[in-house]
């Protein structure tokens, strides 16, 4: 299984279980910018408590060999962090974002855009979206990759919407590296 047919198969899982997601990560970067090699699938989901059990156990439905911990599932939904799932045939992981439901996060989610990969409709986070995330990861963890995304990300998307991209980077304090990278 590649990429492609399992992130098809994780977003029919969620679509059936009525789960809001949007793909983010290098994948994303892949669709809005240019393809980049990426080790994983990085979704956010908005994640309610009943759902958690039917989730875990349509992940693990995937194959035999996929591996998804429940506890860590409840854990990500308590605190609103990380879970993984790995398809270990293949050996990809996806990394599951539970929402924060903060102003953003809920934005984030109404703003993403579906596109057809592999002949499926998949739910991606904007590219302009994608930008504010890859800048607050930067602003977190120093990552230079996270500004090269973002450079490519501007290079290709001709008709971003830079008044809401304004507006959340000045509430992240992003602002000024925005700035920076749009004269470049």
């Amino acid at each position: 299984m590649d990429f492609r047919e399992l992130l098809g198969k994780v977003a029919e899982i969620l679509e059936r279980l009525r789960i809001p997601y949007a793909v983010t990560g290098g994948y994303a970067v892949s669709v809005w910018g240019k393809p980049r090699s990426t080790l994983d699938i990085d979704v956010i989901i908005e994640l309610f408590e009943p759902q958690i059990g039917k989730l875990t156990a349509a992940l693990r439905g995937i194959s035999e060999m996929s591996y998804v911990d429940e506890r860590m599932v409840i854990r990500a939904f308590e605190r609103k962090g990380e879970f993984n799932f790995i398809h270990v045939e293949s050996g990809i992981k996806v990394d599951f974002w539970v929402s924060k439901k903060d102003e953003f996060s809920r934005e984030e989610l109404q703003r993403r855009v579906s596109r057809i990969i592999a002949g499926r409709k998949i739910y991606f986070i904007s590219p302009e979206d994608l930008i504010l995330n890859k800048l607050r990861w930067h602003k977190e963890s120093g990552s230079e990759l996270q500004l090269r995304d973002v450079e490519v990300v501007i290079k290709f998307q001709k008709r971003l919407n830079w008044k809401y991209l304004r507006k959340w980077a000045k509430i992240h304090s992003t602002l000024n590296i925005l700035n920076a990278l749009r004269k470049k």
